[in-house]
């Protein structure tokens, strides 16, 4: 017994790494990235699409609830849209099926309002005209703390399998997704703390899903209720869960998980 838990602890590996520049948009695959202490990915959610009837100061950014920005779960569109940042220049890139289709110095009043007119054309703005925002320092995902998500890939592949159709592991922009592991694992390790390459992380929450799941991320389309599926399958509606950086360093693809015993 002893043997297999050993091999089992071996297997879990970086399989992929996200960040997602602009809330709601499709993100960056990363073959590498360094969290530091206390911070979330580097630049992920470092932008939002806010509602123009949204008041945000962007001389003093602050944390706002979803319902403050355009977000998939309401505006599925934003599905077709991917975000591109460099992080030394500022400039922001979103493409549609791989062209580019605006670009901008998103650090900069001027550049937002660039790819604001883009988004302003693109979006139904019913909710007033729509803005990029930046949170350089807060971050603007929808947990208000600075976590990083993380999902075991046997986790999706067993609700693909009650739902009994692929689910795309993009539905649910996590920033590590984990091969080798067993189904549901993760939901048991809050608490915990865990190794990934270099970096010390502490799980401390599941990850409660809504209809932005539901949202085909290559066709917008709303072709599923996962969260619903969920519920019914398993008597839940989480997948994956967040953690806490607490000593910084290098994750990359293909580095092992390691648990630390309690």
């Amino acid at each position: 017994m002893l043997r297999c838990n050993m091999t089992d602890a071996r297997s879990r590996r970086v399989a992929a790494l996200y960040r997602f520049p602009v809330k709601g948009l499709t993100g960056e695959a990363l073959d590498a990235v360094r969290p530091v202490s206390g911070s979330g990915f580097p630049e992920d959610r470092r932008f939002a699409i806010a509602l123009g009837t949204t008041a945000y100061d962007q001389t003093e950014p602050a944390w706002l609830p979803k319902a403050s920005f355009f977000q998939l779960a309401r505006h599925e569109r934003l599905a077709l849209l991917e975000s591109r940042f460099d992080s030394e220049s500022g400039m922001l890139t979103l493409s549609r099926g791989g062209r580019p289709v605006a670009h901008g110095k998103a650090t900069e009043p001027q550049g937002r309002a660039i790819i604001g007119e883009f988004l302003a054309a693109f979006l139904d703005a019913g909710q007033g005209r729509p803005k990029l925002v930046e949170g350089p320092s807060i971050g603007l995902a929808d947990c208000g703390e600075a976590l990083v998500s993380i999902i075991g890939e046997a986790s999706i592949a067993d609700l693909a399998r009650v739902v009994g159709k692929p689910v795309e592991r993009l539905r649910f922009r996590a920033n590590i997704y984990l091969g080798g592991t067993k189904p549901w694992e993760e939901l048991g390790w809050i608490g915990r703390d865990v190794t990934l390459g270099t970096a010390r992380l502490k799980i401390v929450d599941r990850i409660g899903r809504c209809a932005a799941t539901n949202v085909d991320p290559t066709t917008a389309e709303r072709d599923m209720n996962l969260p619903l599926a969920l519920q019914r399958a398993f008597h839940h509606a989480d997948m994956g869960v967040y953690a806490q950086v607490i000593e910084g360093g290098q994750i990359a693809v293909g580095d092992h998980l390691h648990i630390t015993p309690t």
